[in-house]
Protein backbone atom coordinates (compact mmCIF):
# COMPACT_ATOMS: atom_id res chain seq x y z
CA UNK A 1 0.00 0.00 0.00
CA UNK A 2 1.19 3.23 -0.36
CA UNK A 3 2.56 5.00 2.18
CA UNK A 4 1.23 8.61 1.59
CA UNK A 5 -2.43 6.93 1.40
CA UNK A 6 -2.12 5.50 4.59
CA UNK A 7 -0.86 8.26 6.51
CA UNK A 8 -3.78 10.66 4.95
CA UNK A 9 -6.12 7.97 6.13
CA UNK A 10 -4.71 8.11 9.46
CA UNK A 11 -4.63 11.79 10.00
CA UNK A 12 -8.17 11.81 9.20
CA UNK A 13 -9.13 9.26 11.67
CA UNK A 14 -7.06 11.26 14.27
CA UNK A 15 -8.89 14.34 13.57
CA UNK A 16 -12.63 12.55 13.86
CA UNK A 17 -13.43 14.03 17.83
CA UNK A 18 -14.66 12.16 21.09
CA UNK A 19 -18.33 10.89 20.61
CA UNK A 20 -18.25 11.35 16.75
CA UNK A 21 -18.35 8.52 14.22
CA UNK A 22 -17.27 8.45 10.65
CA UNK A 23 -17.68 6.47 7.50
CA UNK A 24 -15.25 4.17 5.50
CA UNK A 25 -16.62 6.25 2.68
CA UNK A 26 -16.69 9.71 4.41
CA UNK A 27 -12.87 8.93 4.90
CA UNK A 28 -12.49 8.33 1.34
CA UNK A 29 -13.62 11.22 0.20
CA UNK A 30 -11.80 13.07 2.46
CA UNK A 31 -8.11 11.97 0.94
CA UNK A 32 -9.85 12.69 -2.67
CA UNK A 33 -10.24 8.42 -3.32
CA UNK A 34 -14.36 8.34 -3.26
CA UNK A 35 -14.50 5.27 -4.68
CA UNK A 36 -11.55 3.60 -2.11
CA UNK A 37 -13.95 3.15 1.04
CA UNK A 38 -12.60 -0.90 1.43
CA UNK A 39 -8.77 0.44 1.41
CA UNK A 40 -10.27 3.31 3.95
CA UNK A 41 -11.19 -0.49 5.70
CA UNK A 42 -7.89 -2.26 4.97
CA UNK A 43 -5.75 0.27 6.38
CA UNK A 44 -7.51 0.68 9.24
CA UNK A 45 -7.77 -2.88 10.07
CA UNK A 46 -3.77 -3.13 9.79
CA UNK A 47 -3.26 0.10 11.91
CA UNK A 48 -1.49 -1.75 14.64
CA UNK A 49 1.26 -1.67 12.45
CA UNK A 50 1.76 1.88 11.79
CA UNK A 51 3.22 4.30 14.48
CA UNK A 52 0.91 5.47 17.11
CA UNK A 53 -2.28 4.80 18.40
CA UNK A 54 -5.20 5.91 15.97
CA UNK A 55 -9.32 6.11 17.23
CA UNK A 56 -10.04 3.95 14.13
CA UNK A 57 -13.20 2.57 16.74
CA UNK A 58 -14.84 5.58 15.69
CA UNK A 59 -15.29 4.44 12.09
CA UNK A 60 -18.05 2.40 11.05
CA UNK A 61 -19.72 1.63 7.37
CA UNK A 62 -22.35 3.37 5.29
CA UNK A 63 -25.33 2.31 7.80
CA UNK A 64 -23.76 3.06 10.62
CA UNK A 65 -22.68 -0.87 11.20
CA UNK A 66 -19.40 -1.71 13.42
CA UNK A 67 -16.21 -3.49 12.10
CA UNK A 68 -17.43 -7.12 12.50
CA UNK A 69 -15.47 -9.07 14.39
CA UNK A 70 -14.22 -6.56 16.80
CA UNK A 71 -16.53 -6.80 20.18
CA UNK A 72 -14.27 -3.74 21.84
CA UNK A 73 -15.55 -1.30 19.25
CA UNK A 74 -18.91 -0.82 20.66
CA UNK A 75 -17.68 -0.43 23.95
CA UNK A 76 -15.03 1.91 23.06
CA UNK A 77 -17.99 4.22 21.41
CA UNK A 78 -20.60 3.77 24.48
CA UNK A 79 -17.46 4.98 27.11
CA UNK A 80 -17.22 8.13 24.83
CA UNK A 81 -21.11 8.90 24.91
CA UNK A 82 -22.18 6.62 21.65
CA UNK A 83 -25.19 5.36 22.02
CA UNK A 84 -26.18 2.16 19.34
CA UNK A 85 -29.40 1.83 17.68
CA UNK A 86 -31.83 -1.61 18.80
CA UNK A 87 -30.11 -2.88 15.90
CA UNK A 88 -26.54 -2.54 17.36
CA UNK A 89 -25.67 0.08 14.50
CA UNK A 90 -24.75 3.96 15.51
CA UNK A 91 -27.21 6.49 14.31
CA UNK A 92 -25.11 8.73 11.69
CA UNK A 93 -27.65 11.46 12.16
CA UNK A 94 -26.69 12.03 15.61
CA UNK A 95 -23.29 11.01 15.84
CA UNK A 96 -21.64 11.58 12.23
CA UNK A 97 -19.06 14.09 12.43
CA UNK A 98 -19.57 17.13 10.58
CA UNK A 99 -16.07 17.42 8.58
Amino acid sequence: MNPEIIKSVLAIVDEIPSGRVATYGQIARLIERPKNARLVGKILSQSELYDGKHPCHRVVNAAGRLAPGWEDQAHLLWAEGVDLKSNGCVDLKRYQWEA
